[in-house]
């Protein structure tokens, strides 16, 4: 009997998002219990066992509803009946730290799957992020100002997590599950028009397709793959040259190498100095790089540029450093050419 297209639309993303692992190793699937990352967990089931790998399922509990513990008590018993070889619960607090409280939760959540896939062993943790996903993404990136990168949109695969669905549109999950009698839960925040992205989601997509004509989601996805091979290649360049550069003791950088190196790469190349002296890169915004770029093109006399993450640059005796604020209006050296 022939699959359904929309199951044999997600079974054949992940059996491509498996093809590089040999058996026996482990995937985990995190899984919600909403329809992207239930029929996500579905087609590794299938798709695993047929390779001979084996399958995890992991739900975290953020704690942010009532009736959160049930919930996650009720995915975990539907993962084990779908046939997942282990299955994996975790509550988490969720602390603000001066992140939204999306992005709050979606810390913890990474922070506890990476725990669970270490714990597993597992050779690759698989999330249900699907192509309207993306389309959002980069939407808000564009609205937001954010850059190339947030328009590059999600990543197909970064530090062991892998996202198999960014080709597959939201009505096909949701049909596969349908087709499959799955059920599936439908979160209250979705619906919630006080958070941005259900506002791209319900109202401003929605608008682009009646506007513009269907095919406005494929094609934002479609132009953040265009863009992340562009973005991978300067992040490449910019750590390259990064590596050359910063001095193995204080990670200071030299100003008129700095200078030499085109705008992309530069800029990028001090993002990475702020990074490696411990700004959040959840904080550390495209302004907050160009201040330190006009410590290198624009210098004239700066005493420093504030950084989130208490974090301070200077231009010192020619070279650019990043460091920790050692205390309110206290610059680390005493600024020079």
């Amino acid at each position: 009997m022939a699959l359904h297209p929309s199951v044999a639309a997600v079974r054949r993303a992940v059996r491509r998002a498996l093809a590089d692992l040999e058996a026996p190793a482990t995937v985990l699937v995190a899984c919600s219990g909403g329809p992207d990352s239930v029929a996500l967990l579905d087609a590794t089931v299938v798709e695993g066992h047929r390779a001979g790998l084996r399958v995890a399922g992991a739900t975290v509990d953020h704690g942010l509803q009532d009736g959160s513990a049930e919930l996650a008590a009720r995915v975990v018993a539907q993962m084990a009946e779908m046939g997942a070889d282990e299955t994996l619960s975790a509550r988490v607090r969720v602390e603000a730290g001066g992140l939204g409280p999306e992005a709050a939760a979606r810390r913890a959540r990474y922070a506890v799957l990476g725990e669970m896939a270490t714990h597993l062993g597992a050779a690759a943790v698989l999330l249900g992020h699907t192509r309207d996903d993306q389309a959002e993404t980069v939407l808000l990136g564009l609205a937001r100002g954010s850059g190339g990168r947030s328009l590059a949109g999600m990543r197909r695969a970064f530090d062991g997590y892998r996202r198999p669905l960014l080709d597959v549109p939201r009505l096909d999950t949701e049909t596969a599950c349908q087709v499959q009698g799955r059920e599936v839960w439908s979160d209250p925040h979705n619906e919630d028009h006080g958070y941005t992205r259900v506002r791209v989601r319900r109202v401003v997509l929605p608008v682009l397709e009646d506007q513009l004509g269907p095919g406005v989601a494929a094609t934002l996805a479609r132009t953040a793959d265009q863009l992340r091979v562009d973005m991978d290649l300067l992040d490449d360049l910019a750590e390259a040259a990064h590596q050359r550069l910063a001095d193995p003791a204080d990670g200071s950088l030299p100003v008129p190498d700095l200078a030499a190196e085109p705008d992309a790469v530069r800029r990028r190349v001090l993002r990475l100095a702020a990074l490696a002296a411990g700004a959040p890169a959840s904080e550390l915004f495209h302004e907050h790089v160009l201040g330190l770029d006009a410590l290198v093109t624009d210098w004239h006399g700066q005493r420093w540029v504030d950084l989130p993450g208490h974090c301070r640059g200077t231009r010192v005796q020619g070279r650019i450093r990043v460091t920790r604020s050692t205390g309110p209006g206290a610059g680390p050296d005493t600024p020079g050419n």
